[in-house]
């Protein structure tokens, strides 16, 4: 691989054709196209298809049905006997009043508003026999493993709402301790990765994904909220807290409406939003603080990802606030099935350990088509490594017989404060990424230039990198 060193040697200008591969900009090539704002022209499209069900006017208040805000009892059963009256009826606000309530899984059906009131607390036991097996996927591989602690499986027109808290209660002792290697040797302890690996490895082997069996004995970590195979979702207002693993990950759905949501969790990989092969999805007004990628746009891991091959496309982010996390808005890593038309507008990031501000990542373990991402209007105070990130060198790299592309990526009207880099873009020798337009973007307070490493068809336009404009990319 051509080194940092070497390409700081090689100085090439905007307009050059370059035989390494490194960089091509040029009038006409594809990134002045993705960088119009004409592609913008389809947002009003997209919001137009994302409309969240009405519900019918019939509140059932689960204390009426057994359930006690005491922090003491278990209202797990009592959740259930409230949500089949609901459904029942034809639907309507499953409502949780002030107090707080302790449950198990629970389990949304079709026409399900479950509505938290302000006041209340919902909070999920640490028993982990309340949280039965069932289908879903994790870290974008399916199999069978312990409930999301809020879950929906092929149903329609589910709602979670209010201005009530809905805390995980996971901490470094529960939960999130799963995540630890168990010493060799050992017979006791946590041990994620070995499970995780495992289950890698059933789909590699073609093992259908309801034999590959998890939970009690094993060290999965549910994700918090997953709508799997649904429509029709609204999730409005609710604080997040102490989440287990993945907070809002709707997974194979349609129509979905992340809104007005404040998610704090300090845990490991508490990805606050990860929307996995969905289509139109609108995430707005949301504040993030998390220990991982603040949204993450996911579609499948691997041989599992390609096996279901369904992409994420049609999403919008606007008006949100991202504090700690990995990425800000991030695309991948599980990405097999590939992801299109991403557009972010309207935000606000800043936090000494949040890495990027864009961080696309893939491998060529992964494989998957990326493209058509567009940024604007994003204002960063700091991040720890680049605003911008694309690297195909995340986890396996190039170990792998998949060729990751990334495509048409524009960013507009980006001004960042602080960073370690201007931009990070690593592609493959091989397998360059293609088409990156900056326009209107400022990179201040960069302590090390950039790293850039095969990159096809570059467009800059009005781009400074610590208040000098900048006619090309170089490391």
């Amino acid at each position: 691989m051509t080194t940092r060193r070497n390409f700081l040697k090689m100085g090439v200008s905007a307009g050059a054709l370059v035989a390494s591969g490194r960089i091509w900009a040029q009038a006409g090539s594809r990134s002045d196209v993705v960088s119009s704002t004409a592609v913008w022209d389809e947002v009003p499209r997209i919001l137009a298809r994302i409309k969240p069900h009405k519900f019918p006017p019939r509140e059932f208040d689960i204390t009426k049905y057994g359930a006690k805000g005491d922090n003491q009892t278990d209202n797990t059963e009592a959740f259930q006997v409230t949500i089949a009256a609901c459904t029942k009826a034809g639907g309507g606000r499953v409502v949780v009043p002030r107090g707080e309530f302790i449950t198990g899984a629970i389990e949304l059906k079709s026409n399900v508003n479950l509505h938290i009131s302000e006041g209340a607390t919902l909070r999920f036991t640490r028993d982990t026999s309340k949280y039965p097996l069932v289908f879903t996927r994790w870290e974008g591989t399916e199999c069978m493993n312990y409930s999301p602690f809020i879950y929906a499986f092929e149903q329609e027109n589910l709602a979670i709402t209010g201005k009530g808290t809905i805390d995980g209660n996971a901490d470094q002792d529960h939960w999130w301790n799963w995540r630890a290697t168990r010493a060799p040797g050992s017979s006791t302890g946590k041990d994620q990765p070995s499970d995780r690996q495992k289950l890698v490895e059933m789909a590699t082997q073609g093992i259908p994904p309801k034999q590959r069996i998890f939970g009690p004995g094993h060290y999965l970590r549910p994700q918090f909220i997953q709508p799997y195979r649904s429509k029709n979702i609204l999730i409005e207002g609710v604080r997040l807290l102490n989440s287990p693993m993945w907070q809002v990950t709707p997974c194979l759905c349609t129509n979905v409406t992340v809104r007005d949501l404040y998610i704090d969790a300090s845990g490991p990989n508490t990805d606050g939003c990860d929307p996995e092969s969905c289509s139109d999805v609108l995430i707005e007004n949301c504040f993030f603080n998390t220990g991982d990628d603040c949204i993450a746009i996911k579609s499948g891991r691997n041989d599992d990802g390609r096996r279901v091959n369904v992409a994420s496309q049609n999403i919008v982010i606007q008006g949100c606030h991202m504090k700690n996390g990995h990425g800000g808005v991030t695309i991948g890593s599980e990405i097999s099935g590939g992801v299109h038309n991403v557009y972010a507008r309207n935000c606000q990031m800043d936090s000494p350990i949040l890495y990027m501000a864009l961080r696309i990542k893939n491998n060529a373990a992964r494989g998957g088509l990326i493209e058509k991402i567009y940024m604007r209007d994003v204002t960063v105070g700091q991040v720890a490594q680049a605003p911008i990130g694309i690297d195909y060198y995340y986890e396996e790299g190039e170990k792998g017989g998949h060729t990751p592309i990334v495509r048409d990526v524009a960013v507009d009207n980006l001004k960042s404060q602080k960073s370690k880099y201007g931009v990070y873009l690593r592609g493959f020798k091989n397998d360059p990424i293609q088409g990156i337009a900056l326009t209107n973007c400022e990179f201040n307070g960069v302590a090390d230039g950039n790293v850039v490493e095969n990159v096809n068809d570059v467009s800059l336009h009005n781009v400074r990198i610590n208040g000098t404009e900048v006619q090309r990319l170089t490391s």
